[in-house]
């Protein structure tokens, strides 16, 4: 018996236009969406959904990969059945400049900086 005919999976994406700074913001105050957003500023690829260093489950990392994404901050894809994220530094740096910049480089000072 053949195998029934597939289509390959998307991801909806919102176009940049409908995403409002309020949204942006309030995805980013998260700590471990601040967290995702770094691995993903620092590393020289895309990454795989069960390849980032938080310490949260996989369910609720999911939830943050959702806010995330409907905030326009991160692009989804799959790669076969494996989900790949993405900054999308160019589309947020037209729409919201120096913001994405902005928030790794503070991001980064502040987990630097020891807690007394």
């Amino acid at each position: 018996m053949p195998r029934p005919r597939t289509t390959a999976r998307t991801v909806e994406h919102p176009a940049m236009a409908e995403v409002s700074l309020q949204q942006v913001l309030e995805a980013l105050v998260d700590p471990v969406r601040r967290t995702v957003v770094s691995q993903l500023a620092r590393a020289d690829q895309d990454i795989s959904c069960g390849s980032f260093d938080v310490s949260v489950s996989r369910s609720t990392l999911t939830h943050h990969f959702n806010v995330l994404r409907e905030a326009g901050v991160i692009r989804q894809y799959y790669v076969g059945t494996t989900k790949m994220n993405a900054l999308r530094t160019e589309e947020m740096e037209d729409r919201f400049p120096g913001l994405l910049p902005s928030l790794i480089t503070a991001s980064g000072k502040e987990s630097a900086v020891p807690v007394a």
